[in-house]
């Protein structure tokens, strides 16, 4: 009899146990199918541009905030075009590219300034002795072939009465920038956060000239946050709260580099380990730099790039750089921390 009392009230327990998971699960989905989906899409491979949008996923920031995102890759369309045209809420974008869209009738709005200052540059090997741009003359860029690309060389190689036609343009596309360099061109233009980072940890050291230093019209807000004047007029509380969030997963990534770089890791497989923790720490002090709270745009930055791009007729239109940014999401420090 005590042996059938004891075995009853093990099943009332393990019944009771898989009734209380049963509730948890189902509560678990009730909250989860109660939050609102966002699409969110990345201009390029995950990387530490985007590892505040990573921890704000990891850490349930988005859910906080009543958010389900999920990250998207952009395929062969681009980030630009699938914000635009309502295939994703929200997404990574750089300000000469937004301004370039708008300038084709797409209603781009940068929302946040992932990093405060352009950290694109010529990127060389020491031995090719390419220090300034006077340097350039007889060398082969590896490039992309848009035309900002050859109206920044242009504008550059100007000031040092370098004629452009002495630089030899080459095609590289999308290919891997350490492979070309020893086969096919002498210089190219990568961002130090990444290539130039992977560079210091293959041991292979690279002469780099900052575009920002070069000309303040080539300060790029790079990258940025971006969504749709649609998604703004349809959605302010949800771009809202998801740019509260993403603050605050890039506030983490600046209080507390490794551990973020431990989340992006393990929410990316294959990704290059001791480059995401050294390109984090790096960035430490480049997302926000001198300006008073993460994400900040001013207009004076915003005009310097419009100049340049309009002296170069890369602009065709008129154009109202305080239509193209706004501030208005960022949340007050106070309430991120």
């Amino acid at each position: 009899m005590k042996r059938y009392l004891i075995l009853v009230s093990l099943l009332l327990i393990f019944l009771q146990g898989c009734n209380s998971e049963n509730e948890n699960q189902s509560e678990q989905a009730a909250e989860e199918s109660e939050l609102e989906p966002v699409t969110f899409v990345l201009d390029w491979t995950p990387n530490t541009n985007h590892t505040g949008v990573y921890v704000a996923q990891e850490e349930g920031y988005f859910a906080e905030e009543g958010l389900d995102v999920e990250i998207i890759l952009p395929g062969e369309v681009g980030a630009n075009q699938l914000i635009s045209t309502g295939k994703a809420d929200l997404g990574i974008s750089y300000q000469e590219g937004l301004m370039m869209a708008r300038n084709e009738d797409l209603p781009l709005v940068s929302v946040a300034a992932i990093i405060q200052h352009n950290t694109a540059g010529y990127a060389s090997p020491v031995e090719k002795g390419i220090k300034e741009p006077a340097d350039f003359e007889g060398k082969k860029f590896g490039g992309v072939g848009t035309e900002l690309e050859q109206v920044m060389m242009e504008t550059i190689l100007e000031k040092d009465d370098v004629d452009i036609e002495t630089v030899d343009f080459i095609n590289i596309g999308e290919a891997d920038f350490f492979t070309a360099i020893k086969r096919d061109v002498d210089f190219s233009l990568v961002y130090q956060a990444w290539t130039g980072i992977e560079a210091e940890t293959r041991n292979e050291e690279l002469n780099m000239i900052y575009l920002k230093d070069l000309d303040e019209g080539l300060d790029f807000y790079t990258p940025i946050v971006a969504t749709s004047e649609q998604t703004i007029e349809d959605n302010p509380e949800m771009v809202e709260k998801f740019v509260k969030a993403t603050v605050k997963g890039y506030e983490f990534a600046m209080e507390q580099p490794d551990e973020a770089a431990n989340i992006l890791i393990e929410s990316v497989p294959d990704i290059n380990e001791e480059l995401v923790h050294e390109s984090q720490k790096w960035l430490v002090d480049k997302y926000q730099a001198e300006a008073d709270e993460f994400g900040i745009q001013e207009t004076e930055r915003w005009e310097n790039v419009y100049e340049f791009m309009d002296e170069n007729d890369l602009i065709k239109q008129d154009f109202d750089v305080d239509q193209a940014f706004t501030n208005e999401f960022l949340p007050k420090a106070e309430e991120v921390n």
